[in-house]
């Protein structure tokens, strides 16, 4: 695959990371209006009680009009990062590899940043470098409705898009909640820690984004 315009997810779903792990370059949409209810705040974990979202608290304009995505600052008088890590730490303590990985992980809740696409930026990095990835990376200059290269921008509507990648692995919540799909990439990593590269890149994407 050569060429996907992405968007920039708060950590990212399995399906998301299987095209950019596919894709020889990647440009993630930059100026963008920023809409609820999707991947740039939300992400799904396996925990003991099934499926579980932790969403990242925003500041909104209220009736002022649309803000670009660029701009939304994170809601930090709520605690969330503390909440998320706890999370985190119940659903993954057991797994295979959240020894190896959690300070990396850690980190990204410790820091305290102001914006969510400096979030998304800084969580992107440190999972990339994790799973040893290696695609071309830049950003959209303007945004454009109908993108020159495979846009798969829509994957981060959590609810509309039920676009889901054929990456099938062992959770460890499965023998009492059966496996749960297209989770955060972060199950996927915990779980299966350096086969996930190779998961990834050679799963069966979906025919439609």
């Amino acid at each position: 695959m050569g060429t996907v315009v992405a968007p920039l997810a708060y950590g990212g779903s399995v399906t998301l990371w299987a095209y950019m792990a596919q894709a020889a370059h990647v440009i993630f949409e930059k100026h963008d209006h920023y809409q609820k209810q999707t991947q740039r705040n939300r992400l799904y974990i396996h925990g003991a009680n099934g499926k579980l979202m932790l969403s990242v608290p925003v500041k909104h304009l209220g009736k002022e009009g649309h803000q670009h995505y660029k701009d939304v600052e994170i809601d930090n008088s709520f605690l969330w990062q503390g909440q998320h890590w706890k999370s985190l730490e119940a659903a993954y303590r057991s797994s295979p590899y959240f020894e190896y990985y959690e300070n990396e992980i850690a980190f990204l809740y410790q820091e305290r940043f102001t914006h969510l696409y400096a979030l998304n930026t800084a969580f992107f990095q440190v999972l990339k470098s994790l799973i040893g990835l290696s695609f071309e990376v830049s950003f959209t200059q303007l945004y454009e409705k109908e993108a020159t290269h495979q846009d798969i921008r829509p994957l981060q509507e959590v609810k509309k898009n039920q676009a889901v990648a054929e990456v099938v692995y062992t959770q460890v919540f499965e023998n009492k909640n059966g496996f749960i799909p297209n989770l955060s990439v972060l199950d996927l990593l915990f779980n299966q820690g350096p086969e996930s590269l190779h998961l990834l890149k050679n799963c069966a994407l979906p025919k439609k984004v």
